[in-house]
């Protein structure tokens, strides 16, 4: 029987939803759940919510729960990431305001940007010393990561440690079910192929097979923009495609801050016009916070079952393909080893990866168009500079990756991009490793 750890398990209704997936197999269903968080009453009610997953779906794992990181690594066969180093407050709180004061407005600033940066440099070295505590606990565990930013946080791991990783999203296969719905097609019958990096993959083939052959639904995508059917909270990857040809995996809040293109400070037309919704994960965080304490009462009640069912998420189903052998294709974020000709070797991208007892395996796509890897590229910039930055502990890396964001540069100048970088770093106080 495996030991599957969770760090991060505070994170309850995510906990839940993979939880749900993993003892939902019967070959799963006795593994050794070690759950850990550093918030004891959070751990608290993760750990009712476990036993009540478990008694839910009719199975008895070994279910343990502790504060202490190195005794929930210890033997463990698979890890899993998903916790947030300085919560929605201080950090996100940080990253939103201070860039606000320089007129640099954002939507999520979890993956890219200066808050997607600022969130990675954080992370690192908390990611980096989970990792030491696993190459001396648990060397063979496999380390499925849901934290972001999701690319800067796999690079650095791959660079500066040997724990097999690899970086789980929702955006490939979330994408494809948004997409089906729009063109009235079951996604069971749908057949994709996706690459790129992570919130920055493309669609290069999005078809199904039909009694007289394989029909391209990229026609049916254009019709949805033909006959006035895009969704209101999808307009910015809606217009990409018209621009670029293929669509986008992640949701138009978090693209549209990847680029410098929708959101301007002296364009108020232009988030009207995409309904770019600014200050969006400070909305989703303060809604979460203002409805926890009603779903932990829920989470601990005895007398009120927890209704569970399988989520969208891969990570049961690599864990599941890696005990039995099923065999399964997953999108993953992983090193990029001659698997995209046309991005930097070394860097994150997200691919198709089978996954059997052999492990992961990465599938080699080539090179892509060559405008989709452009666009990637001013994305990787950032994340290496990051990496960098967090590996050396160099501050000047901290600045060029700054100046080379995307939406960052359309905005600000470099003294203020320089003063901004500044005043954000104090604010992070402890919460980040000196910087020389």
């Amino acid at each position: 029987m495996p030991k599957i750890t969770f760090i991060g398990a505070g994170s309850t209704v995510f906990a839940k939803n993979l939880l749900g997936d993993i003892l939902s197999f019967p070959e799963l269903a006795d593994s050794v759940i070690s759950l850990h968080d550093i918030d004891a009453e959070r751990l608290h009610t993760s750990t009712i919510m476990a036993h009540k997953v478990a008694q839910a779906l009719g199975v008895k794992p070994t279910i343990e729960a502790t504060l202490d990181r190195r005794k929930a690594l210890d033997g463990a066969d698979y890890a899993i990431g998903m916790f947030q180093v300085a919560g929605y407050k201080p950090g996100t709180v940080i990253d939103f305001e201070i860039p606000k004061k320089y007129g640099l407005r954002q939507t999520i600033a979890d993956t890219l940007g200066i808050g997607g940066i600022m969130r990675g440099l954080r992370t690192i070295p908390v990611m980096l010393e989970m990792c030491r505590d696993m190459e001396a606990l648990c060397p063979d565990v496999t380390f499925l990561q849901y934290v972001n930013p999701m690319a800067i946080n796999c690079w650095a791991i791959q660079r500066a440690s040997s724990i097999k990783t690899i970086g789980l999203c929702h955006s490939v296969q979330g994408t494809a079910e948004q997409l089906a719905r729009d063109i009235g097609v079951p996604v069971a019958e749908i057949n994709y192929l996706c690459a790129g990096i992570n919130h920055m993959a493309f669609y290069l083939r999005f078809e199904r097979k039909t009694a007289a052959g394989t029909e391209d639904l990229y026609p049916r995508l254009r019709q949805v923009i033909a006959q006035g059917r895009v969704p209101g909270w999808n307009r910015v990857r809606y217009e990409m495609l018209q621009r670029l040809g293929y669509f986008v995996t992640e949701s138009s809040e978090h693209f549209a801050e990847y680029v410098p293109w929708f959101i301007k400070r002296d364009r108020p037309d232009l988030i009207t016009q995409f309904n770019v919704p600014l200050d969006e994960y400070i909305t989703r965080c303060e809604m979460q916070i203002a409805a926890w304490e009603q779903m932990r009462q829920v989470f601990e009640a005895q007398d009120i079952p927890l209704a569970v069912t399988r989520s969208h998420e891969y990570g049961a189903y690599i864990i599941h393909s890696m005990e039995t052998g099923v065999p399964r294709v997953v999108y993953g974020n992983v090193a990029n080893h001659g698997l995209i000709d046309n991005l930097p070797q070394g860097c994150c991208v997200e691919v198709p990866c089978l996954v059997d007892k052999n492990g992961i395996q990465p599938t080699r796509i080539g090179a892509l168009p060559p405008h989709l890897a452009a666009l990637m590229q001013t994305n990787i910039n950032v994340q290496a500079l990051t990496v960098e930055a967090a590996l050396t502990q160099k501050r000047e890396h901290i600045y060029h990756a700054a100046m080379l964001d995307p939406h960052t540069a359309a905005e600000l100048d470099l003294a203020q991009i320089w003063a901004l970088v500044d005043e954000l770093i104090a604010a992070h106080g402890d919460w980040l490793p000196a910087y020389r």
